[in-house]
């Protein structure tokens, strides 16, 4: 059945690329306070605490989440354990700028993924809006000074950004082929994200241990630590999410696609707000061509 974009929907589809913004923003705030992969623990046990009244019954013995174990803990590795920490390490040596225009990359790894790991093949178009994308991403590694590219050296934050991109790519398409899930949990998105939350938790747990073992991790509790928990809990984690199926379902996937796009560019307002990381030339034109790139690979002939 075709869809359009109604004013609800535009609506809707606003409010996750504003909180996704944010919590770069929180993350890059919070990296003095607390070390990154605790900090994604403690955002995902609130996430949890916060959902369990909602769809505790998903845990129970008898719920299809157990048969898709299999299944659950991959997607919970790709998005709560693998992208959500890889973002906030990441935060800890690139600015939030160049955190999100690095990640718009993922349009990129999702062509790639599909055409090796799920049989989608890539159209002419597709190729040469992955090459205005690719070369957005290296004017925001090479600081918009192209001659540098010769001598780059990545900063650590932006080779991680890069892995988070690629999970979060494969994270999609797996989305995108749920024959092996249960349509009850599909349907209930409160369900859906706790059941990845309860697992994702598992791999959260493991790589905050090992953060404790192997580096000075360190929390320095406070009030506003608490605050930006509860808001990188509630806003990013869970709003986001319910807003973001709520969108979809009325406007369709293709037309939502550019509305994830608008992150780097309010990630650059709330730097320039919060943070005094105002925006440069270069953000602004590989803003344009990553985004160019999405537009041109998505259009259908």
């Amino acid at each position: 059945m075709p869809q359009r974009l109604t004013p609800t929907a535009a609506l809707l589809l606003l409010v996750p690329p504003l909180l996704w913004a944010g919590n770069t923003i929180v993350g890059r705030m919070l990296s003095p306070l607390i070390s990154p992969m605790t900090l994604n623990l403690l955002r995902w046990v609130i996430a949890f605490l916060l959902l369990l009244p909602l769809a505790g019954s998903v845990l129970r013995r008898a719920s299809p989440l157990w048969p898709q174990w299999r299944r659950f803990t991959a997607l919970s590795l790709l998005s709560i354990g693998g992208y959500n920490a890889l973002l906030y390490l990441a935060l800890n040596t690139s600015t939030p700028i160049n955190v999100t225009l690095v990640g718009a990359i993922t349009p990129v790894w999702m062509l790639l993924i599909g055409q090796f790991f799920f049989g989608q093949r890539i159209s002419v178009r597709q190729m040469l809006g992955a090459a205005l994308s690719i070369a957005g991403v290296l004017l925001v590694l090479c600081r918009g000074q192209w001659t540098m590219l010769l001598e780059l050296r990545l900063v650590s934050g932006d080779l991680y950004i890069l892995l988070a991109s690629m999970a979060w790519a494969y994270y999609s398409w797996m989305l995108a082929h749920p024959s092996q899930e249960s349509a009850s949990l599909r349907a209930d998105w409160a369900a859906f994200l706790l059941g990845q939350i309860a697992f994702g938790l598992c791999w959260s747990a493991a790589f905050t241990g090992a953060e404790w073992a192997l580096t000075e991790a360190h929390v320095d509790w406070s009030w506003t630590l608490l605050a930006a928990l509860l808001f990188i809990a509630i806003g990013p984690a869970i709003i986001a999410y319910r807003a973001w199926g709520a969108g979809v379902s009325r406007a369709g996937p293709a037309v939502a696609g550019f509305f994830a796009n608008l992150t780097p560019l309010f990630t650059a307002m709330l730097s320039a707000a919060f943070l005094g990381e105002a925006p440069r030339l270069f953000h602004g034109l590989a803003f344009v061509l990553i985004v160019s790139g999405i537009v041109l690979s998505s259009r259908r002939p």
